[in-house]
């Protein structure tokens, strides 16, 4: 099923507010049941565990929203930056700005059924040692 793109915007919009409300729940709430994100390429994980990690490893997360595209055939590209200090356990103390997206399946139910999460893995290890 293919839903308007007024909906994936709403969709996107409250997505990101659930990765501000450091609550991984609130993410998975966005997620089929069974929905996972397979980031750069990695296994397909659970998408409160990705949260959780994220949501441990920078305390001071913000996720903005840069952009949502609407393709033709109904697949969805959620553009985003997180910005924060990886001051969590273990953390480098760094402050990183990194960009990525998620490419979407959304499913019957309006829900994520899956994600394919991208980034660039170098500059974000890069920023993790030597900050922004």
């Amino acid at each position: 099923m293919t839903h308007d793109r007024e909906y994936l915007l709403d969709f996107s919009r409250r997505y990101t507010q659930a990765w501000c409300s450091k609550e991984p729940a609130r993410v998975a709430e966005h997620y089929a049941p069974d929905g996972t994100v397979a980031i750069n390429g990695g296994a397909p994980t659970p998408i409160a565990l990705v949260a959780e990690s994220f949501m441990a490893a920078f305390p001071d997360m913000e996720l903005l929203m840069d952009d949502v595209v609407v393709r033709g055939d109904g697949s969805v590209e959620y553009h985003w930056t997180l910005v924060g200090t990886n001051s969590g356990p273990g953390g480098t103390g760094n402050r990183v700005r990194i960009g990525g997206f998620e490419e979407w399946t959304i499913g019957d139910d309006g829900l994520v059924a899956s994600s394919l999460g991208n980034y660039d893995q170098t500059e974000y290890e890069r920023q993790l040692a030597e900050g922004v």
